[in-house]
């Protein structure tokens, strides 16, 4: 099995002048790119002191979760002669935060919305969504369970 290497940059955005000189001197935001693709302005959680408007790390790890187990439904569906027209997810995290500030996640949700040419057998579309655990990378690497409540409209 050979090795794959993911690289980012990440730039701290966050300065207003003085740096870290105290915890309220300087803002939570950064940049976040990968060589050759546009930067994303990025924050930390609101209820840290984040900016609402940008993506957060949980947003980001959840929609990176979400975005790798719609690739794969795609390809799996496509395989078995499955036609989808259309795929919608709004993810559910479940995190807590302990003593200090710490923080995980203790579950997600995937709830995808999938739309799906006329004469599709929706009991193999469900029977996919449970092999791409066995394959899809970010959900092979989080440490919480990952349930999936797909529904499906026929177009």
């Amino acid at each position: 099995m050979d090795d794959q290497v993911f690289t980012s940059h990440i730039r701290w955005t966050g300065n207003r002048g003085d740096g870290t000189a105290h915890y309220r001197a300087y803002d939570r935001t950064w940049d976040v790119a990968a060589p050759g693709k546009p930067p994303i302005p990025c924050s930390n959680d609101p209820m840290l002191g984040g900016d609402p408007a940008k993506m957060n790390p949980e947003d980001l790890l959840l929609s990176a979760l979400a975005g790798c187990h719609m690739l794969w439904f795609l390809h799996y569906a496509s395989d078995a002669g499955i036609v989808v027209l259309g795929y919608e997810d709004n993810p559910h995290g479940v995190g807590e935060h302990g003593a200090g500030g710490a923080g995980r996640f203790l579950r997600a949700e995937l709830r995808p919305r999938i739309t799906v040419a006329a004469g599709t057998d929706l009991h193999v579309a469900d029977a996919i969504h449970k092999r791409i655990h066995e394959v899809c990378f970010i959900a092979r690497s989080v440490s919480f369970p990952v349930g999936i409540r797909a529904r499906y409209r026929v177009g």
